[in-house]
């Protein structure tokens, strides 16, 4: 069935989130991933570079994109706290869709919440396969199965799996299975427009994955880490102790990993990342199937990065690049046909180096579907981009991260990444710190020759110049507030 019904006038989305994805992708220029669709996608869209979440972890992160407001507006910080909690009113990206006549749907995790439920007033229909903590969906062979062991609130076993299975026996097949079917009877349906948003669970722990991903990789070459030491000059703030991967129980709770430990989940991650390729591929193809590829804006995202051994660090929850960037790829339909012509000119196979933040993602799917602006949004529309990739549309990207206490800001500009962790109140407002005025910590580092972040210059007297003018940036620019509550 050909969507030959669809409204004109009218563009679908098609909404391709991704769990704790880093940049390791072929079209960002990894020679080592084994990503074949998800780079077909970039070659007929714009892939951005420079792309940063709000918060380095999956809740924070996810909450600030969907509504379009930082983390500090929201009041959102942690994995519990509902954006609806802090503030009931707001109107998510989905839900202003759904306002303004367009079907909304979501399979797979968008928002993050353990309810099967997470954000129902944001679709027309109710949540499919969004249960985060799905026991079936994380492993396939028995003995993981029957050995789970239930961390906080997460069932955990070995941080990886490799099965013969087929691709459904995860999650994250059983979602494709899902939204592949949808797409087809929404085709079938052709009114009204739609926006339909797929959330695949990995590659984040634990890494499982059919066997045959796990064949694709080159794990000689994996098994090297990049600048495994912490930065010189770091201050312990900046730094974790891997608390998510070490609730895994083939994972010791203290001490480093074993050579051969660390590749192995270097190698699981890659397999799993090469797994959800596969899924994201099976999207793709149905979009032409059915004849809703040359009408339907696509846009695959993920929340934040995540650290592979690099720093000495495993997860994500920093301000280092390898968490604060994240994968950002848009796709337009040919701007070419006569019916298009409304849409930014042809932005196929680009690359954007400019400096863009997830929040960014809400104004921009506004623009180009041609819907009113809601009022408070924080981002900034990348639709120029979408028309020239070498335009700039701001000057720094702001992430950041809680310690307690403490919060780490993290200014990112083309040159540099400044990092403040500064006190912060307790409930009775009463500072924690020995002055909120002045940071407990800083780090900075040059971009222009230490892209890996290796050395913090923030104490090197050579340097205080840079320092007084990104933390007057940072101040003023983006205002930093002083008053947040007890996480």
């Amino acid at each position: 069935m050909r969507a030959g019904s669809m409204d004109p006038d009218r563009y679908n989305v098609l909404f391709i989130a991704v769990d704790d994805l880093r940049t390791n992708l072929g079209c960002y220029g990894d020679p080592l991933a084994v990503t074949p669709h998800i780079d077909a996608l970039a070659a007929r869209g714009t892939v951005f570079r420079r792309a940063y979440c709000q918060q380095a972890v999956c809740n924070p992160s996810r909450a600030s994109l969907l509504t379009g407001r930082r983390p500090d507006t929201i009041r959102v910080w942690d994995l519990k706290t509902h954006f609806r909690s802090t503030m009931p009113e707001v109107v998510t990206l989905p839900e202003h869709f759904k306002r303004h006549g367009y079907h909304t749907e979501c399979i797979g995790k968008i928002f993050h919440d353990p309810r099967a439920m997470a954000d129902r007033q944001s679709w027309s229909v109710d949540e499919t396969l969004a249960f985060t903590n799905e026991v079936g969906g994380k492993y396939a062979l028995e003995e993981n199965l029957q050995s789970q062991v239930v961390k906080g609130e997460v069932a955990k076993a070995r941080a990886t799996e490799c099965a013969d299975v087929p691709d459904n026996a995860y999650i994250d097949g059983r979602v494709a299975d899902e939204a592949v079917r949808r797409l087809s009877c929404l085709a079938q349906a052709g009114r009204p427009p739609f926006f339909l948003a797929v959330g695949f669970r990995r590659p984040h722990l634990p890494f499982s994955a059919p066997r045959r991903y796990w064949d694709m990789q080159d794990v000689t070459a994996l098994s090297r880490i990049p600048n495994p030491h912490p930065p010189k000059d770091v201050p312990p703030i900046a730094l974790h102790n891997w608390a998510e991967l070490r609730g895994y129980t083939d994972i010791p709770d203290l001490g480093p990993l074993t050579p051969e430990q660390a590749a192995h989940l270097r190698h699981g991650y890659y397999a799993a990342t090469s797994f959800v390729d596969s899924q994201i591929g099976r999207l793709l193809a149905r979009l032409e199937v059915e004849g809703l590829a040359d009408r339907t804006i696509i846009v695959l995202w993920s929340d934040h990065g995540w650290h592979l051994g690099e720093h000495d660090l495993w997860g994500k929850t920093t301000n280092f690049e390898l968490d604060t960037n994240a994968p950002l790829i848009i796709a337009v339909p040919d701007p070419g046909r006569q019916d298009h012509r409304h849409l930014p000119c042809p932005c196929h196979g680009r690359t954007s180096d400019s400096l863009v933040e997830l929040i960014d993602i809400y104004p921009t799917l506004v623009e180009l579907c041609h819907l009113p602006s809601p009022a408070g949004l924080e981002g900034t529309s990348l639709v120029p981009l979408l028309e020239n990739p070498e335009k700039e549309i701001k000057e720094a990207a702001l992430s950041q991260f809680p310690r307690g206490k403490v919060m780490g800001y993290s200014l990112r500009t083309r040159e540099w990444r400044y990092t403040e962790w500064r006190s912060r109140p307790d409930d009775t407002g009463t500072d924690t710190g020995t002055d909120t005025g002045n940071p407990v910590a800083r780090e900075l580092y040059d971009h222009r020759r230490d892209e890996a972040e290796t050395v913090n210059l923030a104490a090197d007297s050579r340097y205080a110049g840079v320092v007084a003018d990104l933390a007057a940036r940072l101040r003023d620019f983006f205002g930093v507030p002083t008053d947040f509550i007890h996480l």
